[in-house]
């Protein structure tokens, strides 16, 4: 039986790009970066996280697999320090959105280098 998800597959148009993004911008750590013949993955998770998100190269993945799906999943991290969170984003130039409020507590989303948009909700 499946118990929780392990990885997302994230499909970039520059993996290193995406990766100093991630780790530079929202401090993310490189769990491992392989190299497998043609094939190279990076993987990278917050602190302590169950589930990581691996870098994989669009054109390479459209190549191998022209059916593939090669879309932005639609993700929605969990913070408990929101306005921390949000400020140091603007603070270092990441493309946010304006908080909304919801039934289930605020949120706002931010754009990666690639225009690739997240979402993020605030956890007590």
């Amino acid at each position: 039986m499946i118990n929780r998800i392990g990885q997302v597959m994230l499909y970039v148009n520059n993996q290193d790009e995406s990766r100093d993004f991630w780790t530079g911008k929202l401090g993310f750590e490189v769990i491992a970066e392989v190299t497998n013949g043609p094939m190279r993955w990076i993987e990278i998770a917050p602190k302590d996280a169950a589930t990581s998100i691996v870098l994989h190269s669009k054109e390479f993945v459209a190549k191998m697999n022209p059916d593939m799906n090669l879309g932005t999943p639609s993700l929605m991290y969990f913070t408990e320090k929101f306005d921390e969170l949000y400020s140091d984003l603007k603070n270092k130039n990441v493309k946010v959105g304006e908080i909304v409020e919801l039934p289930t507590g605020r949120v706002f989303n931010f754009a990666d280098h690639e225009e690739n948009y997240f979402a993020v909700s605030e956890k007590k």
